[in-house]
Formats: structure tokens, C-alpha cells, sequence
């Protein structure tokens, strides 16, 4: 269907009632239609308005074939007991569906009880569920080894003194091509088209945060192995002259802990401290890749190698250092902490 369907009387009509419904749910279908009618698809408009896609395509259906925006009851032949209704919401806090359709048959099947995919919608949400993706978590965490080096890093941060410094080590691929990202986009408007780039040209780089202070130490190399490690290492030390000892909060990439990376730490008075395999969520420097994304690299178009260069550069050599304090309420050691997946 192309857009701009909609007779001049039916998008005055909808546009007016959008000002005088008190109805959410009845808002939610108006809009649905308005924005279909401008261009977007059900994906998109379910994005908006926290629904799913299915839904969004049955609001609009409705109208056209029937005019209808009114909410009904979705046809159940009964309602559901109050001891049902709690069984119900138990069930569905356990196991995860994907389509309401699969709810409905759940629900005849398990009550004799019958309702429509509307009905059934209108029931979900009338009990606070709202269509979204569960946090993904990675399979191979470990959840025990998780809490056991939070406990451990509580012990470390109680236990230094001033002259030891804590910083978490990462290190980033930033890639020439094109990073596309969500935005917000004037009701109404469509998106302005961003131009692409296919590059690959990455560069390496190494960064570490003291979260105490906001400070970034970061290097850019043609690789990233022990040796550079080892140079990395150094310029930790050289930030830190006095310092007793340092330590280094790292993830177990084959180069963070090498012998020769461990040499190079010994010798500079820096203590490794490996964090459990598959845990990003413990490293702060991981939250500093996606400030810097944000400010350089999302929706940006980079017409050259020099150009792209310079930005990610600029980021950590200068912009850094004049948005550092105010990020402290985005980067610091409040752990996501995951629950055991079923």
C-alpha cells in the first residue's frame, strides 16, 4: 500500500481526534494508522509505540475495512477467574512467547477460555506486560565467577592505598564503514538518509580508565600483540611516576596475559588482574567505546582515511578530557549483574 492512502477527510478526522481522546490505547491506533499513511512500515511504528509489529498491522486493518478505532473486549466467551488470572500471570512470567496468537491457545487450551489476538493484546497490556527483546546474556558466563570478582574487586578498592591506582584495560576496533544508530526523529518527519561508507580501515587501539579520576590513557598500534602490550604498559607507568603499584583490570585476550605481557608488568610495578572469560559488562572501558561511537562514529559519514583517523584521534586526545566528569554517571563500576538464563 502506498503512502498518503488516506482521503483528506479521513487525516483531518484522525488529526483531530488525536487532540480530544483521552484513550491511550485508542491514541495508539491512530497513530498507528497516521504513520502508516506517511510511509512507515508496522516494524518501524511498532518501534515507536512499544508494540509489536502484528499488532500495529491489525489496528490498521480495522480501520480500513471497518473504520473501527474502538477498544472491545476481544471476544472472550468468559473471563478469567481471579485464581486463574494469577496462574496465568505466573506462567507467562516463566516462559517467554513470542506471538499473543500462542498466548490465546495457551489459554483455551489450559482454561477453555477463548480470546481473540485483540483481546488477548488488550489483556497483557491491562496487566503491565509490554512487547520488548529479554537483555541478552553471553551463553558461557560464568554467573558465580561474575560475583566472585566483584566481591574480590570490592576487597582490591578497600585495601589500596592512594599510590595505587586502579584502571580497566580494553581494546577497540573502530572501523572507516558506516556505523548506523538509532535517533530522534521530529513526528511527522522521516529520517534524514545518512551516506555510507563500505571501508573497512580499522585501527587498534589500547585504552585504560581510572575511574577514580576519569582519566584515559589510550594508543593507537598496527596490532595489537604482546609487544604492544609491553609499550602500552609502559606509558600506564610513565602517567603514573609515583605511584607504588598499579593495577590493571584486563579481560584473558591471548596477549593481556602472555608471559612476555606478564614480564613487562612485573617490571613496570603493575599488577594484572584477569576478569572471568565472557564478561564485557565487568570492564568499564567497554562503556568508554560506545561514548565514543556516540560522539564520532554514529551516523557519521568519513570521506577518507585521514578524516576517520583524526576523528577517533581527537576523541581521545582532546574531546575526552572536556566531557570526562560529566560521564562518571555512565562509566564507573556499577556492574550489570546477570541472572541465571533459562
Amino acid at each position: 500500500m502506498e503512502p498518503g492512502y488516506l482521503s483528506e477527510e479521513q487525516r483531518n478526522g484522525l488529526n483531530e481526534r488525536l487532540s480530544t481522546e483521552k484513550d491511550a490505547r485508542v491514541l495508539d491506533k491512530i497513530r498507528a494508522v497516521l504513520l502508516h499513511d506517511m510511509g512507515y512500515s508496522f516494524t518501524d511504528i511498532g518501534t515507536f509505540q512499544f508494540l509489536h509489529p502484528e499488532t500495529i498491522s491489525r489496528h490498521i486493518q480495522e480501520y480500513l475495512e471497518q473504520e473501527k478505532l474502538s477498544i472491545d473486549s476481544g471476544g472472550s466467551k468468559s473471563k478469567l477467574t481471579e485464581l486463574q488470572t494469577d496462574q496465568l500471570l505466573e506462567h507467562l512470567s516463566s516462559n517467554r512467547y513470542t506471538k499473543v496468537i500462542e498466548i490465546c491457545h495457551y489459554v483455551n487450551d489450559t482454561y477453555g477460555v477463548s480470546y481473540s489476538i485483540s483481546g488477548m493484546t488488550d489483556w497483557l497490556h491491562l496487566h503491565g506486560f509490554s512487547y520488548r527483546k529479554p537483555p541478552n546474556q553471553p551463553a558461557k558466563a560464568d554467573i558465580e565467577e561474575q560475583e566472585r570478582f566483584i566481591q574480590e574487586y570490592g576487597q582490591l578498592k578497600e585495601k589500596c592505598q592512594e599510590d595505587e591506582p586502579i584502571l580497566f584495560l580494553d581494546g577497540v576496533h573502530p572501523t572507516m564503514q558506516t556505523k548506523i544508530a538509532y535517533g530522534w526523529v521530529l513526528k511527522g518527519k522521516k529520517a534524514k538518509p545518512v551516506k555510507t561508507s563500505g571501508n573497512r580501515h580499522r585501527m587498534n587501539i589500547l585504552g585504560a580508565i581510572e575511574l577514580a579520576t576519569m582519566n584515559l590513557i589510550s594508543a593507537d598500534f598496527e596490532r595489537l600483540d604482546s609487544k604492544a602490550m609491553g609499550i602500552f604498559l609502559g606509558q600506564i607507568r610513565n602517567a603514573y611516576p609515583q605511584a607504588k603499584k598499579i593495577h590493571i583490570i584486563l579481560d584473558g585476550a591471548g596477549y593481556n596475559k602472555s608471559a612476555e605481557t606478564k614480564k613487562y608488568a612485573e617490571k613496570h610495578g603493575i599488577e594484572l588482574h584477569l576478569l572471568p572469560t565472557y564478561s564485557p559488562n565487568l570492564n568499564a572501558s567497554e562503556r568508554v567505546w560506545k561514548v565514543m561511537n556516540e560522539t564520532v562514529r554514529n551516523n557519521k559519514f568519513f570521506s577518507s582515511v585521514k578524516e576517520f583517523r583524526e576523528a577517533i584521534t581527537n576523541f581521545f586526545k582532546k574531546e575526552w578530557f572536556t566531557m570526562n566528569q560529566s560521564m562518571k554517571s555512565r562509566i564507573n563500576d556499577n556492574f550489570q549483574r546477570f541472572k541465571l538464563a533459562v
